[in-house]
């Protein structure tokens, strides 16, 4: 039997945002720049996966993060009032408790 390592990988990360967009409560909770890169469950996706963020400093209260491994891309937008997630054809937009 061969174990293709490249594909269990993808599925380990299309598992894990596939968590992350059925509860964005639970994992996207922050407030600034810095608390993402704080972020526990970063850790969790598999070796090789990137990470950026657009923010003016690691104070912004809004701000872009893109994760990334080989060709898949998910991205995540928080804003003042509401958080934006995209992954392959799937679009959420939450709205944030004031």
């Amino acid at each position: 039997m061969i174990i293709d390592f490249v594909q269990t990988q993808k599925q380990k990360f299309e598992e894990l945002v596939e968590k992350i967009m059925a509860q964005p409560e639970q994992y996207l909770d922050f407030d600034s720049v810095s608390d993402f890169y704080k972020a526990q469950w970063l850790d969790q996706f598999p070796q090789g996966t990137i990470w950026s963020t657009s923010g003016l400093d690691d104070g912004a209260e809004e701000f872009c993060v893109q994760i990334k491994y080989r060709e898949l891309i998910f991205n995540i937008e928080i804003q003042s009032t509401s958080i934006g997630l995209k992954f392959n054809s799937k679009n959420i937009r939450v709205y944030k408790k004031i």
